[in-house]
């Protein structure tokens, strides 16, 4: 290749490129001012069970740093375009249920109607996600320090679990309406009501197919963000250099 056509294609690149890291950064940003507002000033009780003397305020204000920074990370990854369907880890295809479907659709000619259902259930998802940032500040905002220090000294992926058990119900409700919004603009819903009513209507179906979309989606979108931010976590606690603050330097530090 050329290289002033490389140089040229690579200058071309930067803006986009920057934007994105600019977008991510805004958005860890504005997690941590949402929960730095509700972080109590009161004194904090010091711990002399950690090498660092890491204070259980520190620890749980860590902890929720690390969450907001995984968030903010899985966010900016999963809601631009392609961010599930361009993935081949988070990539959406029908339901188990509706994989008969595909097969079904596909040998009569009309693969063309499950692929648009398929990215249509995909941008759907990205839509969805990027709409994720204040339900997930809200649930680390409700998170206790109880078990902080525990956490800290933990696995690499002890902090998302514990968020993950103690949260998932509460956001797949919360997150579901935003779901429900993304499939109905994208018009997955229709596209996959089609294919299913279609289905439904071939004298060989013998089992009928449910085509209710939102519990699908919901359930592998905040899958798709919980696996973003254990990524993150363990980045941080194995390298030094994405602790990008002090506090996450103090709490994580070996």
């Amino acid at each position: 290749m050329n290289r002033n056509i490389m140089k040229k294609g690579i200058v071309f690149l930067l803006p986009a490129f920057f934007a994105l890291q600019v977008s991510q950064a805004q958005l860890l940003k504005k997690l941590n001012k949402a929960l730095n507002s509700g972080t109590s000033t009161s004194t904090s009780q010091s711990s002399g069970n950690t090498a660092t003397n890491v204070t259980e305020s520190e620890a749980g204000a860590g902890i929720k740093e690390a969450l907001a920074k995984g968030v903010s990370s899985g966010i900016a990854m999963l809601s631009k375009k392609d961010g599930f369907f361009g993935n081949e880890a988070y990539k959406m295809f029908l339901p188990e249920d509706a994989v008969k479907i595909e097969k079904t659709l596909r040998s009569i000619g009309l693969g063309s109607q499950v692929d648009k259902a398929i990215l249509q259930i995909n941008r759907a998802a990205e839509g969805a996600v990027s709409h994720a940032a204040p339900i997930f500040t809200d649930a680390i905002k409700q998170m206790t320090v109880t078990d902080a220090l525990k956490l800290v000294t933990g696995g690499n992926n002890s902090v998302t679990d514990y968020f993950k058990s103690k949260t998932t119900d509460q956001l797949t409700a919360a997150f579901a309406p935003s779901v429900k919004g993304a499939l109905d603009s994208t018009s997955a819903t229709k596209y996959y009501t089609d294919i299913v009513n279609t289905y439904n209507k071939l004298p060989t179906t013998i089992n009928k197919v449910n085509p209710d979309l939102q519990q699908y989606v919901t359930a592998r979108a905040v899958t798709a963000l919980f696996d973003r931010i254990s990524k993150e976590e363990e980045n941080i606690r194995q390298n030094p250099a994405a602790r990008t603050t002090d506090l996450l330097k103090k709490v994580f530090s070996k």
